[in-house]
């Protein structure tokens, strides 16, 4: 009987201690798994984004050119040949965010903007030949529509504002950034900005 006694509170000590490690563990478990959750939703939404194209732009002109030709050393009179071409031009601000450098600190709940990527300017010129005007003595030859359709592309990208395309690109690239930090802040992180870019009131 008394062997039972002293037995009996061992026993009740260790069930309740060891009901305080699964009460414990449970609690630490659910907040790791927690911790390990926020950082996948935050970063599997920004491998989502991959390489952003952020700006695109169409532009389009007509190009008239003409060219003279002499015959016989300018004994007869010039004679000339006309083409008009239209060009479509298509610009493109992207950027890899594969390149950005973001800093997920789970444990002490903060996003960290190390570094944003460079953006990637690309202006696609295509050229067609709406009409052409020549003669049987002064013939298009095939180094005249190569020398125009050249000619055309180079104007068309002079024509591309690329310092405004890429002032708008960045402004884009912040826009869709910022759906990130909104779900960082509705998992309770904080913004910080190494880079100097965004408007602190913002973060």
């Amino acid at each position: 009987m008394k062997a039972n006694q002293k037995i009996l509170p061992f026993v009740l000590g260790a069930a309740a201690m060891l009901l305080l490690f699964f009460i414990w563990n449970s609690l630490t478990k659910k907040a790791e798994d927690k911790v390990q959750n926020d950082y996948y939703i935050i970063t599997n939404q920004i491998r989502k984004m991959n390489k952003l194209v952020v700006m695109e732009q169409d532009f389009s002109s007509m190009q008239k050119t003409t060219l003279t030709s002499e015959l016989l050393g300018g004994m007869l009179p010039k004679i000339e040949k006309q083409i008009i071409t239209f060009t479509k031009t298509n610009a493109q601000v992207s950027y890899d965010l594969n390149k950005m450098k973001l800093e997920v600190d789970s444990v002490n709940k903060k996003l960290i903007i190390k570094e944003l990527p460079n953006a990637d300017l690309r202006i696609t010129p295509s050229v067609e030949i709406q009409s052409l005007d020549d003669s049987f003595f002064n013939r298009f030859e095939q180094k005249d529509f190569q020398k125009i359709t050249q000619s055309a592309k180079d104007n068309a990208i002079k024509s591309v504002n690329q310092n405004r395309l890429r002032a708008e690109g960045r402004k884009q690239l912040l826009e869709n950034l910022e759906n990130i930090f909104v779900l960082a802040k509705a998992l309770n992180y904080t913004i910080e900005d190494e880079t100097g870019t965004f408007d602190k009131s913002k973060l």
